[in-house]
C-alpha cells in the first residue's frame, strides 16, 4: 500500500496495488447475458451512444459521457431499467399472463392491470433510485424508494417525479438497503438492487450485465491503439466489475484497471486491503454521494477482487477541483461522476503512484463521466465555489 500524503487536502490520497490481480476466478457476468442486455436496451426508444470526449489535457486522455443517457443524468438507467423489464417479464410468465413480454408490450401498457399489481422497491443514493422510478413510470408498475438521512432534496424530487413512492431511512445508504430488503419482504415486493449479498445475486447480475454497454460503446468509439489504463469510480462496485469484464472483452491486453473511492467511503480498497468483502462502518460523509457505500456488493467484489489492477481512495476537493476542471471545456459532470478521472489526475501528479501504474506521457486513458447534474442547485455551489 502506498501511505497517504502528506500535503494539501486535495492532494492526500491512497493507492493500494492488488496483490490478487491477475487470478483466476469465477465467470461472473457470462458473455450471454451481456448479448441479451444489449440487444433489449438499444431497442428501447431514446437509446442513442453517449459521447467519447477527448480531453484537453496531455497525452491520450477519453472521457465516457453519460450525463445524457435516457435524460436521466446518469448511466444507471442501463442496468436498473433493464433489470424492471426482465423482472416483470418473468412475473408475467410465471402468473400466466403473458410468456414472452417484450419492454415494447410493457411500455404499451397492454399489461398494465397485471404490471400495476407489482412493486419494486429499491435503495438508493439518487441515480439508481431515479432510473427504477423512470422504468417503474414506463413500464407501469408500482414503485417505492427509500433514501437514507443525506440525499440530498434535489434528487428526492428528481426520484418523485415519476410517481415513485418515498421513504426515508435514518442512517447510511446500507441502512437504507436493509429496510427495503425487510419491508420487501414483509409486504411481497419485488426488490430491484444495484447491489447483491448471498442469496440475492440474479437481479445485480442483471443490473450490471446492462452496465456493460457503456463500456461496450466506448470501445465501439474508441480510435488508434487500445487504451492502456481505465480509471472507474467504485461504490458498491457494480459499474466498475462490468467496465472490468467489458473491458476486458474487448481488448487484449486489457487495459490496467484502476477503481477509485471517496477516501471516507474506501469499502472497496479496504476489501482489497483484508483480502476478503469487508464492510466499512461510520457516517460515510462524503461530497461523492452516489459512492457513499459501506459494504460491497457480493457480485462486484468477487469479480474486482482479481481483475482489478490498484484501488484508490481519494479526496472531496479532488473530485470538486475536477468538476470545476471538466467545467471549463463545458463539460457537466457530478461530484460522483468525476471519481476516476479525479484519481488519474492525482495519480499522474505524483511520481510514485505514477511509477507503480505504469502511467506516463504516452498512456491512453479512459475514464467514465456517470453522471451529470444530477442536483442542479448542489452543481452549482460546487463548480462556482459557493459550497
Amino acid at each position: 500500500m502506498r501511505p497517504p500524503r502528506h500535503g494539501p487536502p486535495m492532494t492526500t490520497f491512497t493507492l493500494f496495488m492488488n496483490p490478487r490481480h491477475g487470478t483466476p476466478g469465477i465467470v461472473t457476468l457470462p458473455a450471454a447475458g451481456f448479448r441479451r442486455a444489449k440487444a433489449e436496451i438499444t431497442s428501447w426508444e431514446g437509446y442513442a451512444h453517449t459521447p467519447l470526449r477527448d480531453l484537453p489535457l496531455p497525452g491520450t486522455i477519453r472521457l465516457k459521457d453519460e450525463s445524457g443517457r435516457f435524460g436521466l443524468g446518469s448511466f444507471k438507467a442501463l442496468g436498473g431499467a433493464y433489470a424492471v423489464v426482465n423482472l416483470l417479464a418473468g412475473e408475467l410468465s410465471r402468473r400466466g399472463v403473458a410468456p414472452s413480454a417484450r419492454s415494447a408490450d410493457l411500455t404499451s401498457g397492454r399489461y398494465a392491470e397485471a404490471t400495476g399489481a407489482i412493486t419494486i422497491a429499491s435503495a438508493t443514493d439518487g441515480n439508481h433510485g431515479r432510473a427504477v422510478a423512470w422504468a417503474a413510470s414506463r413500464f407501469h408498475c408500482r414503485c417505492v424508494i427509500y433514501l437514507h438521512a443525506t440525499v440530498s432534496a434535489g434528487r428526492e424530487a428528481a426520484i418523485g417525479a415519476y410517481g415513485a413512492e418515498i421513504r426515508r431511512v435514518p442512517g447510511t445508504y446500507d441502512d437504507a438497503v436493509h429496510a427495503c430488503a425487510r419491508d420487501a419482504e414483509t409486504n411481497g415486493w419485488f426488490v430491484v438492487s444495484d447491489t447483491s449479498w448471498p442469496g440475492y445475486t440474479e437481479i445485480p447480475r442483471d443490473i450490471m450485465q446492462g452496465y456493460r454497454l457503456m463500456a461496450d460503446e466506448a470501445a465501439d468509439q474508441w480510435t488508434g491503439p487500445a487504451p492502456t489504463h481505465v480509471f472507474i469510480q467504485g461504490g458498491v462496485g457494480g459499474a466498475a466489475a462490468a467496465v472490468a469484464v467489458q473491458t476486458r472483452a474487448r481488448w487484449n491486453p486489457a487495459p490496467a484497471l484502476i477503481v477509485v473511492e471517496p477516501d471516507r467511503a474506501a469499502c472497496l480498497l479496504t476489501s482489497a486491503q483484508a483480502g476478503r468483502l469487508t464492510l466499512v462502518g461510520g457516517e460515510l460523509d462524503t461530497i461523492m454521494a452516489g459512492l457513499a457505500c459501506g459494504e460491497p456488493s457480493l457480485l462486484a467484489w468477487q469479480e474486482l477482487e482479481r481483475s482489478a489492477t490498484a484501488f484508490m481512495a481519494i479526496p472531496d476537493a479532488a473530485a470538486i477541483a475536477t468538476m470545476r476542471l471538466l467545467a471549463t471545456s463545458g463539460i457537466v459532470a457530478g461530484e460522483s461522476g468525476v471519481a476516476g478521472l479525479a484519481g488519474f489526475r492525482l495519480a499522474m501528479g505524483d511520481t510514485e503512484a505514477a511509477s507503480a501504474l505504469g502511467l506516463d506521457a504516452g498512456s491512453r486513458v479512459l475514464a467514465f463521466n456517470t453522471e451529470g447534474a444530477t442536483d442542479p442547485l448542489l452543481y452549482e455551489q460546487l463548480v462556482r465555489g459557493s459550497a
